[in-house]
């Protein structure tokens, strides 16, 4: 059990939001150690929640490579009434994520690739829980869904955002977002009946 928490801890984002903050605030002040410390802190989880989305390890480097770019041009901008340092990067990462997937094709998770062809890692009980939901029949309800349900629903159940953070992140109001992840879930579950 303790190698498992461990494990999780690994992949987490750091809890240290006033840290973040002012390296944030330090950043937009052109200091590159501040951006270097964001990056060390954050790179970790956030290449593991992309991963999780697009199998390509290259699209995912080059997505974290474009969010830390982001960040460095735009840590000004960040405002904390907004939500956590965290959630605002992670924003950035799925955007960068989706503007490369858009040019090369649909490489989200449950792509088709047979369970059996799938090495699972050694991690935490999460990460094999998030691989195995790419797969089988709950991969295959998944992909039955809209692209409007499937993203409220990812980011709000899978990638765990607020409501209010989904709906920054898909550029929808709060209210669309719960009615989508409610219609999402109604689907699921006819398909999985």
């Amino acid at each position: 059990m303790k190698r498992l928490f461990r494990s999780r801890q690994a992949h987490s984002p750091p809890p240290d939001v006033e840290d973040d903050v002012a390296l944030l605030a330090a950043a937009a002040e052109g200091r590159v150690e501040a951006l270097r410390t964001l990056h060390t802190r954050h790179a970790p989880w956030l290449r593991m929640r992309l991963s999780r989305r697009c199998p390509d390890d290259d699209i995912v480097d080059e997505a974290i490579q474009d969010t830390f770019l982001a960040i460095w041009n735009s840590a000004g901008r960040y405002a904390p009434s907004r939500g956590e340092p965290a959630a605002w990067m992670w924003t950035i990462a799925v955007r960068r994520l989706v503007s490369l997937l858009r040019g090369r094709g649909n490489r989200w998770i449950g792509s088709g690739v047979p369970l059996e062809d799938v090495q699972v890692p050694e991690g935490s009980v999460e990460d094999v829980v998030m691989l195995k939901l790419g797969h089988g029949d709950l991969a295959t309800a998944l992909q039955r869904l809209s692209p409007e349900l499937r993203a409220a629903l990812q980011a709000t159940v899978l990638d765990g955002l607020t409501v209010r953070e989904a709906a920054i992140l898909l550029g929808i109001p709060q209210g669309t977002v719960k009615t989508r992840v409610m219609r999402a879930k109604a689907r699921l579950r006819e398909h999985l009946a």
